[in-house]
């Protein structure tokens, strides 16, 4: 099993590891998964996402190949700033959703899911050639270190040697922690500000011991599912698949109106279910998996992620239901352990800053 560069750190904070995308991570520390949680609702926690994949895209035609590859348009990138996109495959579904930084004129990194890795650099490879680009893997030439939180910015500007006041939401800053080069990008997958620095493995865990010493509380895998799922987030391999047509969701704003591949497939297929937030209204936590109902106990619908919120004491979830119950207000139920509870259909997020 792979390990990231922040392992031993794990280790020495009492971490629970778990087996994900290949990686040996922590699922939560010994304050456990809602302590974490509102760690970052409430301050600020600090996150090893080392384990995420990096590939660099460059070359003359580097704009135009993604602008063909990806939903989002990087050409209204400007240097130093970056974007949420999703790469479509060949049948209008996703082979994985991604962040996509213009580093230079020609020059981009994209951030894609750990599992994903392989997949994201093999499809853009295939798409690229007979291109004036070069596809190249930097998985292993980067680490990535997630501080998240309302004070994630008080936090670190205590910390670097620019001012980060002025950093906006999607931009980039080159700097320094505690004089270690590292690249700060305001980004996040938790609802809150945040940031993500990346940094050379071997000065990994120099920069968590800096962060982790200021005052940010390490988190694990939990509590970031959980923050993401309250954030209304999607997760691929949940919410995304190569099945998906984000057209069905309401993450379709991803979806600029270009010439893309997969295009025709995606405009072309119709949405007979649709992708929606649901909150019990039943005692009861949706697990993914679990059958949606109708009033008549027909099945309408799975949900794709569910969790107790450790903020709002309420039970809510993602589900995919046929577009008939797609309103929100809608009533439906969900069975757990063979018993039908009752849930309502609202629009994410769950919770806002």
């Amino acid at each position: 099993m792979l390990r990231t560069p922040l392992h031993q750190k794990h280790l020495e904070l009492g971490a629970r590891l778990v087996e994900f995308a290949g990686y040996e991570m922590p699922l939560h520390y010994q304050g456990g998964i809602n302590e974490e949680h509102l760690a970052v609702r409430s301050g600020v926690g600090a996150f090893d996402v080392s384990h995420m994949a990096e590939v660099r895209v460059s070359g003359p035609e580097a704009t135009a190949f993604l602008s063909y590859a990806t939903l989002n348009d990087p050409a209204r990138l400007r240097a130093g700033r970056g974007q949420y996109s999703m790469l479509p495959n060949d049948s209008g579904g996703v082979v994985d959703d991604l962040y996509v930084y213009r580093e230079g004129e020609d020059e981009y990194l994209i951030v894609a899911n750990a599992a994903n890795r392989h997949a994201v650099v093999s499809h853009l490879r295939r798409l690229a050639e007979g291109r004036d680009v070069a596809v190249e893997d930097e998985s292993d030439a980067w680490a990535l270190i997630a501080v998240q939180g309302p004070s994630a910015a008080l936090l670190l500007d205590r910390l670097v040697e620019p001012d980060l006041t002025e950093v906006k939401r999607n931009a980039t800053v080159d700097a320094a922690v505690s004089g270690v080069p590292v690249r700060l990008s305001r980004t996040g997958y938790t609802g809150e500000d945040g940031f993500e620095v990346f940094v050379r493995p071997d000065d990994a865990a120099a920069v968590w011991d800096v962060v982790v010493g200021a005052g940010a509380t390490p988190c694990g895998l939990g509590a970031r599912d959980t923050l993401r799922l309250e954030a209304g987030f999607p997760l691929y391999g949940h919410e995304l698949t190569e099945s998906t047509n984000p057209l069905c969701t309401d993450f379709a704003w991803v979806v600029k109106d270009k010439p893309f591949h997969g295009r025709e497939a995606m405009w072309g297929s119709e949405c007979r279910r649709r992708l929606v937030g649901i909150r019990m209204v039943d005692r009861a936590i949706p697990r993914q998996g679990y059958r949606v109902l109708d009033r008549d106990r027909n099945t309408v619908g799975e949900v794709s992620s569910g969790t107790l919120s450790p903020l709002t004491r309420e039970s809510i979830g993602f589900a995919w239901v046929d577009a008939a119950h797609a309103e929100p207000g809608s009533r439906l139920w969900v069975e757990v352990r063979g018993r039908p509870m009752g849930a309502v259909v609202v629009k994410p997020p769950f919770h806002q800053r």
